[in-house]
């Protein structure tokens, strides 16, 4: 009897065995995981405070552009992107003295572009209507592109039915969204393949805008001015690039025979609104940053901010790609 008690005294003390070692699995694995939970977290709040400042850092920048005075123009320090740098040497290079011990290992870039280089989508209505020069604009940017000119008419009769708040309940809860950014305007009732084509050249403002010439593409630029044909958007995009224009009246001085076309009110050398991108990369995390601000002389706002964390494996298949 002594042999099966033995045997089945060992076969517990096993089971126990077995049992211990997976309770102590069990917790270094909750414990790991709870680490990593809480170091991510606490990245992702580093990130935010770190992206934060630099939004703050680019309303600085715009506030003494604005402060200066005159056109908006490609060759202005705002316009000038901050390629990938270490945090380090950014805060160093603005005379920051304090760095943080990590700073080495956080890489920063960002960029600020001009909105108004763009088409506004907001242009498709005015006063409750389809606006007559925002219409004939996008007309032109869809023939340009290839695109079905009977699309335009849709955004613009789902924007203005979108925006119109003097509808009855019934017919506002099948009104379509109003996009907020040039990405959403499916919403507005056209394909999927439609908004990809348009992305480069058009965007979603809070209120209607002119073109700025000194920023726009050719393509942009031969859509805003009527009659303008695309060579001469593109001899306008050369001339601006020798000198800026200062005043429309030097636009009008390339172009003469398009003085009533250009002063009618579709294009401008001035910008009120721009979108700000921040990239942070630390360690395997890379996290960016999308803000729309407008400008009014020294008051800079931020409309809307929009922050996610990207696949950095994503971001090399892209580069590779290119």
């Amino acid at each position: 009897m002594k042999r099966p008690q033995r045997g089945a005294a060992l076969l517990v003390a096993m089971l126990i065995v077995t049992l211990v070692a997976t309770f102590a699995a069990s917790a270094l694995w909750q414990q790991w995981r709870a680490i990593e939970v809480e170091g991510a977290e606490r990245s992702r709040m580093q990130a935010g405070w770190v992206l934060t400042g630099a939004l703050d850092w680019a309303r600085l920048i715009l506030r003494e552009d604005s402060r200066t005075g005159g056109a908006d123009h490609l060759a202005e320090p705002w316009a000038v992107p901050l390629q990938e740098a270490r945090l380090s040497t950014f805060l160093a290079a603005n005379g920051a003295t304090d760095t943080p011990s990590d700073a080495d290992n956080i890489f920063l870039s960002g960029v600020i572009s001009d909105q108004q280089g763009l088409l506004n989508l907001t242009n498709l209505v005015e006063s409750g209507h389809a606006s007559v020069t925002g219409v004939r604009s996008f007309q032109r940017l869809f023939a340009l592109l290839g695109l079905p000119p009977s699309q335009v008419e849709t955004l613009a009769e789902n924007l203005r039915f979108a925006n119109d708040i003097s509808t009855d309940n019934q017919s506002a809860s099948q009104a379509p969204l109003a996009p907020q950014r040039a990405e959403q305007m499916a919403w507005l009732g056209v394909p999927q393949s439609t908004v990809a084509t348009l992305l480069p050249y058009v965007t979603v403002l809070p209120a209607r805008t002119p073109v700025n010439i000194n920023t726009a593409s050719a393509e942009v630029i031969y859509a805003a001015i009527d009659g303008l044909t695309l060579a001469e958007a593109q001899e306008l995009v050369a001339r601006r690039a020798q000198a800026p224009f200062r005043t429309l009246q030097e636009a009008t001085q390339v172009m003469p025979q398009h003085t009533a076309a250009i002063n009618e009110g579709t294009v401008n050398i001035s910008t009120r609104f721009f979108e700000v991108r921040g990239r942070l990369r630390m360690d395997r995390m890379v996290v960016e940053e999308r803000s729309l601000v407008q400008r009014d002389g020294l008051d800079i706002k931020t409309i809307w901010r929009e922050r996610g964390v990207v696949d950095p494996a994503a971001i090399a298949q892209a580069g590779a790609s290119r």
